[in-house]
């Protein structure tokens, strides 16, 4: 199926030519204005239901209504996303007790803790504590970590990332490619099924894919979420992280070497162990309700407007800690002032076209990714276009500050259709198609496309390419870590003059020409055969759906 869709698409490239106009519409001074006014420091670093999401809201709805785009939600720019923020004390103090005493872990510094509970305390005392090893259950790889114990109210310690990461074997999961099954987020959502009174996941920053700081950064202050019926009482009473050195130091004060059940979990016949010590912490929260808001502008097909290409990114940024000396404002330029401003300029070139495609195309602005995929996940719930009649979704989630590079990367390589489209396209400009370098990292369970592949919906997400044009791929490599290292989720993140956003204007360019040809002709590509999404879109559908 996938040869006979890219058979039909680079036929029907043929008939469905790009315009030139559209495609020049994206260019490097109009993507660097939007850039530069988003992550600037009056926008706060556009933290949902604060002052900055006030102006991000008003830039969004202006610009879009500018171009000439009709509301995405009936009469209205937005979808409201009701969320509850929950603020966690800090002054919180993790102890171990055994029965000679009691062993104290310092908040910031060892470990970082949270509820989601909508509950103004959260306790747990003297909770057994578990080592679950990786805290997974995988029927369909042969795994199940919590076989055998009974973790209900207790505290379970879990390592981040999966087996495969550390033995790099095809055989465990996806060897170095991370898994669904290694992410935080699973983790929490799994340790509360087996009913586990608190989660703590073992950072180690290359497993993780982010150094410590930016657990901190991420899970102190307020944490933003989405509420159940429950007020999610069905969670964890406590979540959160400890450190490797915390954890080495934990299983030495229970006489345990941690090293030794660390190797032992990448079995499949591991089981989970007690620790023969107790957790105890209280979590003292303040809760509020509020609305954010995702953005939605659209143009309305010509010839099939109830079939829906949907571009996606996140506008939402961290804030900013009046705790800091210094700079306190998390600009979040890269992350996503960029994707956002690249929104604004594909959704430009579309507004270029006459007449417009056949099928609509949706320009969604969404909310709270950096506190969970919040405002895609609301989206996906309760979508503005059913997803049935959705024909991808194409995420933008910082864009290349570096310059041209011979290739792109394709996050999540050979899990649909769309590959084909991608790579069409890039060869025809000469370049490239590459799979992810950092596979481990699981960088296709971390941003808002992931929540339409969840409901089945194809869904394309590109990074930059690293192999620049002048300098090489050593160096995009080098630069890609320098980032994480010095600027990932840190008010270092800044608008630089100094980028060459021709890259940029590169990799948009590229994604509107996906965008166009999906809009433009009949297809409904679909998820890869034996895909862990293909059964969800061929449900939605009805069965099957070639591309004829």
């Amino acid at each position: 199926m996938m040869i006979v869709g890219l058979m039909l698409f680079v036929g029907g490239c043929q008939k469905n030519s790009v315009p030139s106009d559209a495609l020049n519409g994206i260019d490097p001074v109009g993507l660097a204005k939007h850039i530069r006014t988003l992550s600037s420091d009056a926008f706060e670093g556009r933290k949902p239901t604060s002052r900055g999401e006030d102006l991000t809201i008003e830039y969004m709805t202006r610009t879009f209504e500018g171009l000439g785009l009709e509301p995405g939600n009936g009469t209205s720019w937005v979808q409201e996303v009701p969320m509850v923020s929950i603020t966690s004390d800090p002054e919180m103090t993790l102890t171990i007790e055994r029965d000679e005493g009691v062993r104290d872990f310092s908040y910031g510094s060892d470990f970082v803790a949270w509820t989601q509970r909508v509950i103004d305390m959260s306790v747990i005392r003297a909770s057994e504590m578990i080592f679950a090893g990786y805290g997974i259950v995988a029927p369909e790889y042969g795994w199940n970590d919590y076989e055998g114990i009974d973790v209900r109210g207790k505290t379970v310690i879990v390592l981040v990332n999966d087996p495969g990461f550390v033995t790099d074997s095809v055989a465990q999961f996806n060897g170095r490619s991370m898994t669904y099954y290694g992410r935080w987020s699973y983790k929490y959502e799994e340790a509360a099924r087996q009913g586990a009174a608190g989660v703590f996941i073992v950072h180690e920053t290359e497993a993780a894919g982010y150094p410590w700081e930016v657990v901190v950064g991420s899970w102190s202050g307020p944490q933003f979420g989405l509420v159940t019926e429950d007020a999610n009482l069905s969670r964890p009473s406590i979540e959160g992280w400890l450190t490797r050195t915390a954890a080495v130091e934990l299983f030495a004060y229970a006489g345990l070497t941690f090293s030794e059940f660390e190797e032992r979990a990448v079995y499949r016949d591991f089981q989970a162990a007690p620790l023969n010590v107790r957790a105890n912490i209280a979590i003292q929260t303040q809760v509020e309700r509020s609305i954010s808001n995702n953005v939605a502008g659209r143009i309305v097909g010509s010839q099939r407007p109830d079939e829906v290409v949907v571009y996606i990114a996140h506008w939402d940024h961290l804030g900013r800690d009046e705790s800091l000396e210094g700079d306190q404002i998390f600009n979040g330029a890269l992350d996503n002032a960029t994707g956002t401003a690249g929104l604004i300029e594909v959704a430009e070139a579309f507004t270029l076209l006459d007449p417009p495609p056949a099928r609509s195309v949706l320009f969604l602005a969404v909310t709270a990714e950096e506190q969970g995929l919040l405002g895609s996940a609301y989206y996906s719930d309760s979508p503005l276009y059913p997803l049935n009649k959705t024909v991808a979704a194409i995420n933008m989630d910082g864009l290349n500050t570096l310059g041209p590079t011979n290739d792109i990367t394709i996050i999540g390589l050979g899990n649909s259709e769309l590959d084909a489209y991608l790579e069409t396209a890039a060869s025809a400009h000469g370049r490239v198609v590459k799979a992810d370098p950092e596979p481990e990292k699981g960088y296709f369970y971390r941003s808002d496309h992931f929540n339409f592949a969840k409901e089945g919906v194809p869904a394309l997400y590109t990074h930059a390419g690293i192999d620049h044009v002048e300098l090489g791929e050593q160096y995009g490599r080098d630069m890609r870590q320098k980032y994480v290292a010095e600027r990932y989720h840190k008010p270092t993140d800044e608008y630089d003059g100094t980028w060459d956003l021709d890259g940029a204007v590169d990799d948009l360019r590229l994604l509107f020409e996906v965008g166009y040809r999906l809009a433009q002709g009949p297809d409904w590509p679909n998820w890869a055969e034996n895909n862990e999404f293909r059964a969800a879109r061929d449900q939605m559908m009805g069965g099957v759906r070639t591309n004829n």
